[in-house]
């Protein structure tokens, strides 16, 4: 009889493009490490995760199936496999190219070259928190960023559900001020500011956690000029009334928005939440069916 024994676990699942944030999610308890891009085929993605433990394979089907049911989907097919430290990490950072949004440079520690002159650099390396710069909803926030950073200039910005921090470390690096950052999610803060640190804004930002807009911590700084909330259709939506309250009002100044996690079909609805709490569309991003929205009042 064989004993299956390895120093690390590999979980793989094909997803399909508006998914692929949910799935994310559901596989984050059960890995260390999470690495996520696009294949050859059109709206389908490839979710890795790397397991210090061989993963239960019932309480995982479980787990995607709740996922695999609000999108009215099939549970995607579970490959589990062993595999060596040194080879994972190796594959996970060769899947991650530098990417390009705007004025911001993202790559990894195992990028090597010269860093292009006159941008925005981001050091950013897979791991348990959305928001790599691979995926449309965080290359819509960094295009925000970048256009408005040209424009405008801003003194209290906050970014609620901050994710790995890669958009509260393009906040600071672009406008130099103090930025609040917020996760529901304490595994996700950890890494946003292990991320912060490591690319040299931990005097400007810093990553807490916050249950939406309902935090002491949120409230105590307010009110902001700029808000970045990479999230989910829905849960934007609930929290309009609240970031309406602890966002900068006209007579103040105002506050720009810039607000993701949606696919194009759903940004009326989005929209709808805010323009009830007298934010403007400035513009709009669409990327590969995902759609970003740049608000102000």
């Amino acid at each position: 009889m064989m004993i299956e024994t390895a120093d690390l676990w590999r979980i793989v699942i094909f997803v399909t493009n508006d998914s692929v944030n949910a799935f994310e999610e559901a596989l984050n308890p059960f890995c260390e490490a999470i690495v996520w891009f696009e294949t050859d085929i059109k709206g389908e993605w490839r979710v890795e995760g790397l397991c210090q433990n061989k993963p239960d394979a019932t309480t995982l089907t479980t787990a995607l199936g709740v996922v695999a049911g609000v999108f009215f989907i099939t549970v995607p097919e579970i490959v589990i496999a062993p595999v060596a430290p040194r080879d994972w990490v190796a594959n996970s950072l060769s899947l991650l190219s530098p990417t390009n949004a705007g004025r911001f440079f993202i790559y990894g520690s195992h990028y090597l070259e010269p860093l292009p002159v006159g941008i925005i650099p981001i050091q950013l390396n897979p791991g348990r928190a959305f928001g790599s710069g691979n995926h449309a909803t965080t290359m819509g926030c960094l295009l925000a960023i970048s256009d408005l950073a040209g424009k405008q200039k801003f003194k209290k910005p906050i970014d609620m559900g901050c994710g790995s921090g890669i958009l509260s470390i393009a906040l600071a690096k672009a406008w130099r001020v103090p930025v609040q950052a917020f996760d529901v999610d304490v595994n996700a803060v950890l890494v946003a500011n292990e991320n912060i640190r490591r690319n040299g804004v931990a005097p400007l930002a810093r990553a807490s956690r916050s249950n939406a807009y309902c935090s002491p911590k949120v409230n105590k700084a307010a009110p902001y000029d700029f808000i970045v909330s990479n999230i989910l259709a829905n849960p934007l939506r609930q929290m309009a009334k609240n970031m309406s309250r602890i966002s900068r009002n006209t007579y103040m100044g105002g506050c720009v928005a810039v607000l993701a996690g949606f696919l194009d079909h759903d940004a009326n609805r989005v929209y709808a939440a805010y323009y009830a709490h007298r934010f403007r569309l400035v513009r709009s991003y669409h990327i590969q069916g995902w759609c970003t929205l740049v608000l102000k009042r």
